[in-house]
């Protein structure tokens, strides 16, 4: 699935070609997770602003109203100068006067939904439960912890909620537990100021190592059709039975909420 890392490099390789580009045409394929909102001739016309990030979401600014795009479980975006017809897969494209950006999701959990603010209700129903951006400045390690000292379960799940700190899913929050010695099942508010400051610190050098190898491929994220590295030098996730690169200890996996969970039993005792 793609997460903040993937999502953040793609919208660095598409944001310099789509802003400034003038909509000429919307096409819509099967029916996505979410409607869009809005009949596609509406958009036509709008110019392309800006292309911003929240979480797991690319936010694109229109002269009137936003795209709020997420990639889902299989989703990912391709800008195209001489698109070829739409395959089975390809699902949405937004046709402008430099190219075409065209949504590729396998499995239609992705969704391309029309805002006419951010603070409007279907905005806010996408957007407003989610918690501070983990590479922003507002990720203070106090403020973590406190935030964690509220939660009763499993930190891995309180990372992966989003609520408490956005966009650190399932490969970032195994690696950063594992960097910073933390079972995955330890209760959040279990965890001392100490620890959650070594979790904040290994969730930021986590997700940056991430950004530097273009996020991950697994099966089928390509950010513009390119390939992810960050999957080839994991210290835990996807290495079930494989020894430990720290003291040689078999990884193990595990189930957390229908997630697989990777850890070392050695190197994260509690």
């Amino acid at each position: 699935m793609p997460e903040l890392p993937e999502v953040e490099v793609t919208r660095l390789r598409i944001a310099d070609r789509l802003v400034g580009a003038h909509i000429e045409a919307v096409r819509c394929g099967l029916a996505l997770r979410w409607p869009l909102g809005v009949e596609p001739p509406a958009l036509v016309g709008r110019r392309v602003q800006a292309v911003r990030r929240r979480g797991k979401y690319l936010l694109i600014e229109l002269e009137a109203g936003w795209l709020l795009v997420h990639l889902g479980m299989s989703g990912s975006l391709t800008w195209l100068t001489q698109p070829p017809p739409p395959g089975r897969h390809d699902h949405f494209d937004l046709v402008t006067d430099r190219g075409t950006l065209r949504l590729h999701d396998p499995r239609r959990f992705g969704a391309v939904v029309y805002a006419h603010a951010l603070d409007a209700p279907v905005a806010q129903r996408l957007l407003g439960g989610l918690g501070v951006e983990p590479l922003d400045a507002a990720f203070d390690p106090a403020r973590f912890h406190a935030a964690l000292r509220r939660r009763r379960a499993a930190i891995k799940s309180v990372l992966l909620a989003g609520d408490v700190v956005v966009g650190v899913g399932n490969i970032y929050a195994s690696e950063a537990l594992f960097l910073a010695g933390i079972r995955p099942t330890t209760p959040a508010m279990r965890i001392s100021r100490a620890r959650a400051q070594r979790l904040h610190a290994a969730i930021r050098q986590v997700l940056q190592r991430a950004l530097a190898a273009g996020g991950s491929t697994l099966r089928d994220f390509r950010a513009d059709g390119q390939d992810g590295y960050f999957q080839l030098e994991t210290w835990v996730y996807g290495r079930a039975g494989q020894p430990c690169r720290v003291c040689g200890t078999p990884i193990r996996v595990m189930r957390q909420g229908q997630r697989s969970t990777y850890y070392c039993p050695q190197c994260q005792a509690r």
